[in-house]
C-alpha cells in the first residue's frame, strides 16, 4: 500500500476483496455520495439500492479502496473486464463499474487517485483502455483526466455518457532502465 498525501490528507489506495465489514464502509461511501447528487430526493431513494455492492458483485467485480488516516474508507472505485460489445472501438478494456468519494472529501484529489489505481491495473494486464459510463454530471472529472465521448452508435444499446482513455503500455524498457523501479 502506498500512502499519498492528498490536500494536506494522508490517504491510502489499496486494492482488495471487501469482506462484510469492507462491504458496509463501501455502501456507506456509496450512500452518502448518492444522496450529495443534483437530483429529487425521491430519485435518490429509488436509485440507491442499484448503486449498492452485495456479496455477489464481489464475486464478479474488482475493488479498489481509498483510505484517511484513521484506515476509514472514503472511496472506492471498482472494475470488470468490459463486454467486447462495449468496446468495439477501442479494444480490450476494463470498465469502471463505479467510482464514489465520500461527500466530505471530494474535491482532493482521492477520485483522481482511484483511477489511476484502474489504469495500473488495466496496463499491468494489458488492457488497451479503461471505459467508464459516467452519470452527465461526472463527465467533466472524468473529461479532465484523459476521458474521451465515444459515439454513440447504436441508441437502443449504448448508455448515452460512455467515456474511455487509453492505458499507456510500455513496449519495451530503454537498455539503461532500471528493472527494479
Amino acid at each position: 500500500m502506498e500512502r499519498t498525501i492528498v490536500t494536506g490528507q494522508a490517504i491510502t489506495v489499496q486494492r482488495l476483496t471487501p469482506d462484510s465489514t469492507a462491504l458496509d464502509a463501501i455502501n456507506r461511501v456509496i450512500e452518502s455520495a448518492v444522496l450529495g447528487w443534483d437530483l429529487a430526493e425521491r430519485v435518490k431513494r429509488l436509485v440507491l439500492p442499484s448503486y449498492r455492492y452485495t456479496p455477489l458483485d464481489v464475486q464478479h467485480l474488482s475493488f479498489a479502496v481509498a483510505r484517511d488516516r484513521h484506515d476509514d474508507i472514503v472511496g472506492v472505485a471498482s472494475w470488470e473486464e468490459a463486454d467486447a460489445v462495449d468496446s468495439p472501438q477501442i479494444g480490450a478494456a476494463l470498465v469502471l463499474h463505479g467510482l464514489f468519494v465520500a461527500p466530505r472529501h471530494q474535491g482532493r484529489g482521492i477520485g483522481s487517485l482511484l483511477v489511476d489505481e484502474v489504469v495500473k491495473v488495466a496496463a499491468a494486464n494489458g488492457y488497451d483502455a479503461l471505459l467508464v459510463k459516467a452519470q452527465r454530471d461526472a463527465q467533466g472529472f472524468f473529461a479532465s483526466r484523459g476521458f474521451r465521448s465515444l459515439p454513440l452508435g447504436d441508441a437502443a444499446h449504448d448508455y448515452a455518457h460512455r467515456l474511455w482513455r487509453p492505458v499507456q503500455q510500455p513496449r519495451h524498457q530503454p537498455h539503461n532502465a532500471d528493472p527494479h523501479r
